[in-house]
């Protein structure tokens, strides 16, 4: 499994759980579903997510959390295929 596969199985995981804008869910939750040896491979890319700002990082006083950038959508549209 490729890093563009890791980026879509992300998007489209977070897109079906409408994790858009001031929903969010717990960074480490982007691994669930993915194989152990994977999960380095996970994390690079949902940074890599980050720094593109396609993910915006809300920091909790429990951890970090992450949500879709509503103004990014139609790119991650685009990128998922829908």
């Amino acid at each position: 499994m490729g890093a563009e596969e890791i980026k879509k199985t992300i998007l489209k995981k977070m897109v079906i759980h409408r994790y858009w804008g001031g929903k969010h869910t717990a960074y480490d939750n982007l691994q669930k579903g993915f194989e152990p040896h994977l999960i380095k491979e996970v994390k690079k890319v949902a940074d890599e997510l980050i720094k593109a700002g396609i993910i915006i990082p809300k920091p909790t006083s429990y951890g970090l959390h992450v949500s879709l950038n509503p103004r990014m959508k139609e790119l991650i549209e685009k990128a998922i295929e829908l």
